[in-house]
């Protein structure tokens, strides 16, 4: 204790001095330390290391002021740079990681989430030309969805991708005037509709209105006032700034670009506000090439084609009544002026939701994992048993103090989950360091309709979705079958659920999750995704959109799927029994998730491709020795069924198992492991490292008067299981179901009665997995 207090200097050998507090021989407590080159650093220590609150001023001139802990800049704190750069934020391992806000030299602002020292998230950053961008961020660039307004008054609200308009999106022009179209590398490449301003149909948007509102918003965002944020994620951070302006030249307007970070962004142009008659001939840089009359815009649009920035063609087209498209165009519109500035609070609140969630299944999982075990009684189930508690972000006796904002916490039947989790073998500590760890959740953009958000844990295992209020109730009914379920049947392709709860933010809106299992999560990659209902209305997917993380639908699937005996029949056997149950609850809606893995092995590459085709090394497979450029390339034959050994193969038990070993009855009706060429040996179960032969249709022909039809054969690897089992058949969906037959054959829809899902589920299903003779 006299050696703690104990304060006197001390010079090391190499020059350093420190003044201050020791323990024993090394520093502990209050001190002062003056590295050789200048540096200095002055506040509290640890057993040697800066930890705790402290302020070090580099020979360069830079500044940290703020929490440290073993040495590295960690916690919370504001970095003034020698080019007079200022961050203040939160900070990990030394980077910039959680939300923060960075003020660049050139006085560039940007307010939002960080990851490892680079923008990552949501976020938003203000240029000092006042250019203003809203939305998502990736590896330092705006990505995803997101909202750009020029300080001209245009503004754009769509998909982004590596700093560019990529995707669908809305132009809205500063006189009024909107562009609905695609974008692709920041230029407009696809079909669109221009709508000029003074149109009908605009005018009942309310601009003006929106407008103002619009501008307090704005005014809000500008603030300086930055909340003591969250921290967790970090980045190394780009300055860049965009320019917007035009000039007039001869015969029209021009664009001006810039670049971002060496890339091209196309801002628009003026003579994109102005609509061309059909009699008009439009030169290869998209010009006028002659005097137009235009018609009256109040009741007319222009659709247009455009190839990579040029306009090609344009088609008047009288509006004065609206199509369905037209009207969602609008909506869409109007959702731009009264929304699109508002995603920054939401993306904050994402981040906030994202840390709370870590609490406070940290906090249950720790709580009830002492208990000991015991059989669920019916006052498990219900919403009435949860586990309800407040964490101040102080702290409290019961609670840590942490760095997210004030919440609230409720879990729902926390001693049903934590059973169910004993029952899919998953062990209360890994769940815990999956979700809970220091690596963070990544958040997901979602792949359907239903707007929900999605976290996936740093190792791939567990997905975690926001729920509707109606949903949660719906699982919560079900909760007792759902139990029975499982326990029964050890093998369901049912979604693996690990937990539900609800949090809300302080002064925020109550925001409910569930903690599913990954169906996804193997070592071999996905090629293929595809959501299977057994509905054909709308069930297809752009073909210009699809690339290898699409999840495709029932029309796009050009694959029939045969199997061992055996594994066919425990597939359907289960397949059965699952969508009869969900029918007993009155579920529809639901679909099988499945994912293909096709086998290309190294060595056998070289025998299907000519050797001036052979692509650069550094392009041309990932781990598992598959090409990844363009359309796959498989040769067949790339699977071998042997005889499982368990001490051959790794069994530990993970979210997407699934209960036993399968048989194969190639082999015997033996249980049976996958040897795949060049990757390794896994263990076959339902749902999980099912192997099968993909046949693909690419011919049918007559020979000698009968007719042969020629397929391609592809070795592939299953992945399935059945997901979205929380929308029942109630009232809206029957009257959603009774409008929608007055226009489309009744069971080729998607809302049908449970009776009906169930049994067209299952024959769909029969078709894309014959039987084999």
């Amino acid at each position: 204790m006299e050696n703690e207090e104990r304060s006197s200097e001390y010079i090391l050998s190499n020059g350093d001095v420190y003044r201050g507090a020791f323990k024993g021989m090394i520093p502990h407590g209050k001190g002062k330390y003056t590295w050789l080159d200048g540096t200095i650093y002055e506040g509290d220590w640890e057993d040697g290391k800066m930890a705790g609150k402290g302020k070090i001023r580099w020979s360069s001139q830079a500044v940290y002021d703020g929490d440290f802990s073993g040495g590295y800049l960690h916690g919370f704190g504001t970095f003034i740079g020698s080019d007079g750069s200022m961050y203040r934020g939160s900070w990990k391992m030394n980077s910039q990681h959680g939300i923060g806000r960075k003020q660049y030299s050139n006085s560039d602002l940007y307010d939002g989430c960080w990851r490892e020292g680079v923008r990552e998230g949501s976020g938003r950053y203000a240029w000092s030309n006042d250019n203003i961008y809203i939305g998502n961020w990736k590896n330092g660039r705006m990505s995803g969805r997101g909202v750009m307004k020029w300080f001209n008054g245009d503004l754009f609200d769509g998909f982004w991708l590596n700093g560019l308009r990529d995707g669908s999106g809305c132009y809205r022009f500063s006189d009024g005037s909107y562009y609905f179209g695609t974008w692709s590398k920041g230029l407009k490449d696809g079909s669109g509709t221009f709508y000029p301003a003074g149109n009908k149909h605009l005018s009942k948007l309310d601009l003006e209105r929106n407008k103002d509102k619009r501008s307090k918003l704005l005014s809000q965002l500008s603030s300086d006032q930055l909340d003591e944020p969250v921290m967790t994620s970090v980045k190394r951070s780009l300055s860049e700034k965009i320019s917007y302006s035009f000039r007039r030249g001869s015969g029209g307007f021009s664009r001006k670009t810039t670049f971002l970070n060496d890339d091209l962004i196309s801002t628009g142009s003026m003579k994109e506000m102005m609509p061309l008659d059909r009699s008009v001939s439009i030169t290869s840089n998209g010009s006028h090439d002659g005097q137009a009359e235009y018609p009256d815009n109040k009741t007319v649009a222009y659709e247009r084609e455009y190839m990579q920035g040029v306009l090609m063609k344009e088609r008047i087209k009288n509006i004065s009544k609206l199509s369905l498209r037209s009207k969602q165009r609008l909506k869409f519109a109007k959702d731009v002026e009264k929304k699109s500035c508002l995603n920054i609070f939401e993306g904050h609140r994402s981040y906030y939701l994202m840390l709370s969630l870590q609490l406070g299944i940290r906090y249950t999982v720790g709580k009830i994992t002492p208990v000991p075990m015991r059989e669920v009684r019916s006052s498990d189930f219900g919403e009435q048993a949860r586990i309800r508690m407040y964490f101040p972000r102080k702290g409290s006796r019961l609670t840590p103090p942490h760095h997210s904002i004030d919440f609230y916490w409720k879990d729902y039947c926390p001693m049903v989950f934590r059973n169910l989790r004993e029952l899919f073998k998953l062990n209360a500590a890994d769940y815990m360091m999956s979700i809970c760890g220091d690596d963070g959740l990544r958040e997901l953009s979602s792949p359907g309709k239903s707007g929900s958000l999605f976290y996936l844990s740093h190792d791939d295992r567990f997905v975690i979705k926001t729920l509707k209020k109606s949903e949660l109730k719906v699982l919560l009914k079900m909760l007792p079958q759902y139990y029975s379920h499982v326990q029964v049947h050890d093998n369901t392709l049912i979604t693996k659920f690990f937990g539900t709860h609800r949090i809300t933010l302080k002064h925020g809106k109550k925001v409910r999750f569930v903690v599913m299992g990954n169906m996804f999560c193997t070592e071999l990659r996905i090629h293929r995704r595809y959501d299977l209902k057994g509905s054909v209305q709308g069930r297809f997917t752009n073909k210009d959109k699809i690339d290898e993380t699409t999840t495709l639908k029932d029309l796009d699937l050009a694959y029939e799927f045969h199997m061992d005996r055996s594994l066919h029949e425990a597939l359907f056997r289960q397949l059965s029994l699952d969508s009869a149950f969900l029918e007993s609850q009155h579920i529809i809606d639901y679909s099988l998730l499945l994912g293909l893995h096709f086998r290309a092995p190294e060595h056998l590459r070289s025998l299907l491709e000519p050797p001036d085709s052979q692509p650069k090394a550094e392009n041309t497979s990932n781990t598992d020795g598959v090409n990844s450029l363009g359309d796959i390339l498989i040769p067949p034959r790339g699977l071998v069924l042997v005889t499982h050994e368990p001490g051959s193969v790794s069994i530990a038990p993970g979210p997407h198992i699934r209960g036993d070993t399968l048989k194969a009855y190639s082999i015997g009706d033996k249980e049976v492991d996958l040897l795949l060429p060049g990757t390794g040996r896994l263990r076959v179960q339902l749902g999980v490292n099912m192997p099968a032969q993909a046949n693909h249709k690419i011919l049918q022909t007559e020979i000698d008067n009968a007719e042969t039809e020629l397929f391609e054969v592809y070795d592939v690897v299953l992945y399935l299981g059945i997901i979205d089992i929380l929308q029942e058949y109630n009232v809206k969906k029957k009257i959603e179901h009774a409008c929608k037959s007055l226009k489309f054959d009744p069971l080729s829809i998607s809302v049908v009665e449970p009776k009906i899902y169930s049994k067209r589920f299952i024959t769909f299903l029969e078709k894309i997995f014959p039987v084999l003779p």
